[in-house]
């Protein structure tokens, strides 16, 4: 399959590094513009210089913005009014006991991994349908329908861009705009490998070791037995984004390494 998204552009959030840095040069690579975005001018500057570098004939560009409030997601549709391809993909996660969870911590995720997508959606679907064709994907995780229970305020998050992503799939249905969301699994994204890093150092163990370690206590069904690459995730992102995926939409499609059971 050649896949080619020559002379569409792209808007990725939370791209400056993890599977939004994979997703936004997997774009690049099939031959898209794209717009990096991030909340510090000198990773988006560093993330841009970066992917320019390995893409030197694509359009690379870079919004800063802090997607978690409205003034942010201001910014970026004001920055990059028009898009062809719209990757939901800030967001973060902050592992707490659900009693130590603060009003705070929900509301805070829930306008960074759940708003962020909403108002980016809001601003690009209409001219999207306008034109006839686009794609959106929502970055969610297998942690929406494995709720992890040291991270219920994330998994909520993450059950949440499912249902808006089917809610908009419906809402668009027959314009040539599709809606789609993607589950990865335990990935080496940042902050993942970040989170496996300090394990190692703490406990004396390799990173391997590490994931080893948290893939047989947290998740113990996995397939592949190893974490995913950034890379794999992007790769099913790319296919969503191209024309050859045009029969695909509403749908919830995993690159999860098998964690989870359920066979729908």
């Amino acid at each position: 399959m050649n896949i080619s998204l020559a002379g569409r552009k792209a808007v990725v959030t939370g791209s400056t590094a993890g599977i939004g840095r994979a997703i936004a040069e997997g774009l690049a690579r099939a031959g898209a513009s794209v717009v990096v975005n991030g909340r510090s001018e000198g990773r988006v500057a560093t993330a841009v210089a970066e992917v320019k570098a390995l893409f030197p004939d694509v359009e690379i560009t870079g919004v800063v913005a802090d997607l978690a409030t409205k003034e942010g997601s201001a910014v970026l549709a004001a920055k990059a009014p028009n898009t062809d391809i719209l990757i939901n993909n800030a967001g973060t996660a902050n592992p707490k006991p659900f009693s130590d969870l603060t009003d705070e911590d929900w509301l805070g995720l829930f306008q960074l991994n759940v708003m962020s997508g909403v108002r980016a959606a809001r601003h690009y679907l209409p001219k999207m349908t306008e034109r006839g064709w686009g794609r959106v994907v929502f970055i969610s995780s297998e942690s929406a329908l494995a709720i992890p229970k040291d991270m219920i305020d994330y998994g909520m998050t993450k059950t949440a861009q499912l249902a808006i992503s089917r809610g908009l799939a419906e809402t668009v249905a027959g314009t040539g705009v599709t809606v789609n969301s993607v589950l990865p699994g335990p990935t080496n994204s940042e902050i993942m490998s970040n989170w496996m890093a300090g394990t190692a150092r703490e406990q004396g163990i390799t990173q391997e070791e590490a994931e080893q370690q948290f893939l047989k206590a947290m998740r113990p069904t996995t397939l592949i037995n190893r974490f995913t690459s950034t890379e794999e995730v992007a790769n099913m992102v790319v296919y969503l984004c191209s024309e050859q995926a045009s029969g695909t939409t509403g749908s919830a499609m995993r690159v999860d390494g098998g964690v989870l059971r359920q066979i729908a």
